[in-house]
């Protein structure tokens, strides 16, 4: 991948704007130009000027690459068209009669891929508290070769400890992939702290705009990332041109986005914490919160996700997530809008009868930008 474009020593709102992205040298266009074609002429035969199909590669879709590796501190970048297809493809560096130990309470789509996909292909897996390194150093087997974390999980908001699984991992020779869809690289980077791997769902707080859906994976291992390239290729769950140019259109204004939401986030935490309805608030920046040390630790701040469980069970929880007149009862988060869910009966049915099974009257939040006032009345008048 070239590094146009790219300085290391930028900060994160110039990398943002500005990583792989330059005017177009024909108009001057500022804005990165949607190449939204299927093929590219050669000069002769077999000679062509850096694309030939836009399966294997596209202008937009470079420029989107080098954009989200800049940030994540990568020098490789794959783009996806979902989070899901970058996952599948990260899962395909495994071999039939291979582990992976992933967290006890992972994102329901990566369990329903891990458990009922994988699983034909002669793949197994451990659930763990990731958190916990004697529970983690237990969940090893002879051919344990990944350890997929998320962090914050979701949609309990646990943190887990990259630099110490990271240990763990490369002392068993496993590849340890984090999942950074909720932190984003403006508040972690996982790379910088031994991971081999990180993973997006672009379609939240890297589109940021409830418009895309994208996935993508960042590494700085050569290996890895040519046989991702080779996979991203053959497989082709490649990102469309448009869907790209929406990416990049999101990420430029990625850190100020997070900072609004981190704000409007910590003073719904403090309105939840103090409301006699609520049994129990689940963020990272409390230091109620189990594994706030770690967050603490790792984290720039503690992100926008929030989940919490009423006292009136599953009836009054679902009352709650539809009783909402700002917050959007709506599966994804990340994005400009407030979206309220009930996991267990949405993003985590998946998970139902196993031991990731979801509390039914947890209920996850993903604040968006509007006026905070605002969102806590609404939240307010619909635990009324």
């Amino acid at each position: 991948m070239a590094a146009e474009n790219n300085n290391p020593e930028w900060g994160f709102g110039t990398k943002a704007v500005h990583a792989g992205q330059r005017p177009d040298p024909v108009t001057g266009a500022v804005t990165v130009p949607v190449y939204q074609t299927s093929t590219y002429q050669q000069d002769a035969v077999g000679e062509d000027r850096g694309y030939e199909y836009s399966r294997t590669g596209n202008p937009t879709r470079s420029a989107l690459e080098i954009s989200v590796a800049s940030l994540e501190g990568a020098e490789f970048g794959r783009a996806f068209a979902s989070g899901m297809a970058a996952e599948d493809t990260i899962l395909r560096l495994l071999e039939p009669g291979d582990h992976v130990i992933m967290g006890n309470d992972a994102y329901g789509g990566t369990f329903r891929l891990i458990s009922k996909v994988l699983t034909r292909f002669g793949i197994s897996y451990s659930s763990t508290n990731l958190s916990n390194p004697d529970e983690v150093k237990a969940a090893f087997k002879d051919k344990t070769k990944m350890i997929w974390a998320e962090t914050p999980t979701n949609p309990l908001l646990s943190v887990v400890d990259i630099e110490l699984l990271a240990t763990l991992s490369h002392d068993k020779e496993a590849l340890l992939v984090v999942d950074n869809t909720f932190a984003t690289p403006y508040l972690q980077k996982p790379l910088l702290l031994g991971a081999d791997l990180v993973i997006h769902s672009a379609t939240k707080y890297l589109g940021g705009h409830s418009d895309v859906v994208g996935g993508f994976v960042a590494t700085n291992n050569p290996e890895i990332d040519e046989e991702l390239a080779f996979l991203q290729n053959a497989v082709g769950a490649v990102p469309a041109p448009w869907d790209c140019y929406l990416l990049l259109r999101g990420i430029k204004t990625l850190g100020v986005r997070m900072d609004r939401h981190c704000d409007n986030a910590e003073k719904i935490v403090e309105f939840l914490s103090n409301h006699n309805k609520v049994k129990e608030v689940l963020y990272p920046g409390l230091d109620t919160h189990p594994t706030f040390p770690i967050a603490e630790k790792q984290m720039e701040r503690y992100g926008g996700m929030i989940s919490f469980t009423v006292n009136g069970g599953e009836k009054e929880a679902r009352g709650i997530a539809q009783g909402t007149k700002i917050f959007t009862l709506a599966e994804s988060l990340g994005a400009v809008e407030s979206l309220i869910e009930i996991p267990a009966a949405m993003t985590h049915l998946s998970t139902e009868g196993s031991p990731l099974e979801v509390d039914k009257s947890l209920i996850r939040l993903s604040v968006g930008i509007e006026t905070v006032n605002d969102l806590i009345s609404d939240l307010d008048q619909a635990m009324s």
